[in-house]
C-alpha cells in the first residue's frame, strides 16, 4: 500500500513522557515530507498547546484539535471547520461538575481556562514555563468558569482529571446519558467532553477526502481510546507499545513504546 498521509497523535504517541520527539521520529517524518507525504497532527490538545511540536516537525498542514472538534490552520491562524459546544451545554456541564466536586479545564477560543490549579494544571503550567515565550500555550486562571463560558466565542471541550477514576467514569456516563455529549478518554485519569459526533477519525476522514485522498492511504499512530476512531478507519492503524491492551487488540499493528523508535521504523518500512 502506498501511504500518502501520516496521522499522529501527540501525547503517549509521538511525544516521550518528557514531551519531546525522538530524533529518529523527526528524521523519518522529515524524509516522508520530502517524499511528498502529508504529515498531520491529530490530538486532544488545544491548538495553542501544539506550537513547539508543529514547528519542530516543520509542518504546513492544518492540525486536528480537541479530539476532532476543530481543524486549525496555523499558516492563516484560523479555524477551518468546527463543531463546538453550545453555551447552554457548557453551562450544564459546569453545573454538574460543581455538584460532583470535579475540576475541569475549559478549552475555548485561543486559550485554556481553569478555576482551580489541580495537579494536571500545575504539570502543564510547569511544562509551558520551560518553553520559549512564543511557544507557550495560553493558560488563564479565572474566578468563574461559567462566566468564561459566557464570554467565549467558541467552546471546544472540557478536559476533566480526578484522582478517583471511578468518579470520572460515573461522571462521563452521566454526561452522556443526560446531556448526550461525547466523552472520550485521553489518559488514564483524564476524560474529555465535547459535542456529540466529534472524533479524531471523523475529522481526519473529512480532511483526507478534501485533499483527494482516501482513508486507505493513511498511516496513523495512537495510544489511547480517543485514537481508536482513526486507528480503525485508516489503511494501517498502529498502536504504541505503551497503550492499553484493549487499544492494541483493536489496532492493525503494535509497535514499540513512545520511548522507542517504532514510529520511525514503521515509516521507513511502509513509506520510505
Amino acid at each position: 500500500m502506498s501511504y500518502r498521509v501520516i496521522a499522529l497523535d501527540l501525547d503517549g504517541t509521538l511525544l516521550t513522557p518528557t514531551k519531546t520527539i525522538l530524533p529518529e521520529s523527526l528524521e523519518a517524518l522529515a524524509r516522508a515530507q520530502q517524499a511528498g507525504v502529508k504529515v498531520l497532527i491529530v490530538t486532544g490538545r488545544h491548538h495553542c498547546a501544539i506550537h513547539p511540536f508543529y514547528q519542530a516537525l516543520q509542518l504546513d498542514t492544518p492540525a486536528i484539535c480537541c479530539n476532532g472538534t476543530y481543524l486549525y490552520d496555523y499558516q492563516a491562524k484560523k479555524v477551518l471547520a468546527a463543531d463546538p459546544l453550545q453555551e447552554n451545554q457548557a453551562q450544564q456541564v459546569l453545573t454538574m461538575l460543581e455538584e460532583e466536586h470535579i475540576h475541569g479545564l475549559l478549552y475555548a477560543d485561543d486559550a485554556m481556562f481553569y478555576q482551580t490549579a489541580t495537579g494536571h494544571v500545575t504539570r502543564t503550567l510547569n511544562w509551558a514555563a520551560s518553553l520559549p515565550e512564543a511557544q507557550r500555550p495560553l493558560f488563564v486562571q479565572v474566578p468563574d468558569l461559567q462566566q468564561a463560558a459566557r464570554d467565549a466565542q467558541a467552546i471546544w471541550k472540557f478536559a476533566l482529571s480526578h484522582p478517583d477514576t471511578r468518579a470520572l467514569q460515573q461522571f462521563a456516563r452521566r454526561t452522556e446519558a443526560e446531556l448526550g455529549l461525547a466523552c472520550e478518554w485521553s489518559w488514564h485519569d483524564q476524560v474529555d467532553i465535547a459535542q456529540a459526533g466529534n472524533s479524531k477519525g471523523k475529522r481526519l476522514a473529512q480532511w483526507v477526502e478534501s485533499q483527494g485522498f482516501s482513508m486507505q492511504e493513511v498511516l496513523a499512530f495512537g495510544d489511547n481510546y480517543n485514537d481508536l476512531s482513526m486507528l480503525e478507519q485508516v489503511g494501517l492503524g498502529v498502536a504504541m507499545g505503551n497503550a492499553d491492551d484493549a487499544i492494541k487488540a483493536r489496532a492493525a499493528e503494535v509497535t514499540g513504546t513512545n520511548l522507542e523508535p517504532g514510529i520511525a521504523e514503521i515509516i521507513r518500512r511502509e513509506v520510505l
